[in-house]
């Protein structure tokens, strides 16, 4: 099973709230650096930082996160979380609402592989792409 590990700058708390509610997904844990044994304590001033977070998604997805410490830090490139979806409909509101506050890379529509497909990065700066396939692909 592969399942995506995201990286934040102090951010992935919101990003995860905001991915349950966009995506359905159930938050199991979120762990922040003020809760780590007393024998690898964090760095100083990111107690309120995530630690780590992991959310369990419809269809048996999980998707994890943490904030990143700034000097380990890279912007996301190269990849993209892709979404899939039976009903054009939905997959056009979770692609909407994954764009809000983004860049829309690829604006959702119909092509020769999909029924609706549409690329953006959102306000955290995670590439994604939203997929309702054509029947038979």
């Amino acid at each position: 099973m592969l399942n995506p590990y995201l990286f934040y700058q102090d951010t992935c708390e919101a990003a995860f709230n905001f991915y349950a509610k966009v995506l359905g997904g159930k938050i199991e844990a979120m762990m922040r650096v003020s809760e780590a044994p007393e024998d690898m304590p964090g760095a100083a001033g990111r107690e309120k930082t995530i630690m780590h977070a992991r959310m369990s998604l419809p269809g048996g997805s999980v998707l994890m996160a943490s904030d990143s410490p700034p000097e380990h830090f890279h912007k996301a490139q190269g990849f993209a979380i892709s979404v899939t979806l039976t009903d054009p409909a939905e997959a056009e509101r979770k692609f909407n609402a994954l764009a809000d506050g983004g860049t829309v890379t690829m604006p959702f529509s119909k092509t020769f592989w999909a029924k609706g497909f549409g690329m953006c990065v959102d306000k955290f700066g995670t590439p994604w792409m939203v997929n309702c396939p054509a029947e038979g692909m």
